[in-house]
């Protein structure tokens, strides 16, 4: 009998992101301290460790911010889709089959 061989969880998270590439999300940063952030951006790269989000801020300007997947495995980092504000993955990260 084979064994069956799971993706790690962070690898999960990345090919979701990577499928959500140029999409808008809503985010919700946990910076410490009581220091929570929320605001929408566009994913505009995802690499091995890492993807990058592009906020538009006032006078048109973007701010470019990446966080590392496993931030999201940790929920130090929330990303929610749709009107609803769905999370985009389950909140603290659940292993999924």
């Amino acid at each position: 009998m084979e064994a069956e061989v799971q993706e790690p969880p962070v690898t999960r998270i990345h090919d979701k992101i990577v499928a959500c590439k140029g999409q808008t999300l809503k985010v919700k940063a946990n910076l410490g301290r009581s220091k929570i952030l929320e605001y929408s951006g566009v994913v505009a790269e995802a690499h091995d460790q890492l993807f990058v989000l592009e906020v538009k801020r006032k006078r048109g300007s973007i701010e470019r911010k990446s966080y590392q997947y496993v931030d999201v495995l940790t929920g130090t980092v929330v990303l929610m889709h749709g009107d609803e504000c769905e999370p985009l993955f389950p909140v603290p990260f659940e292993s999924q089959q």
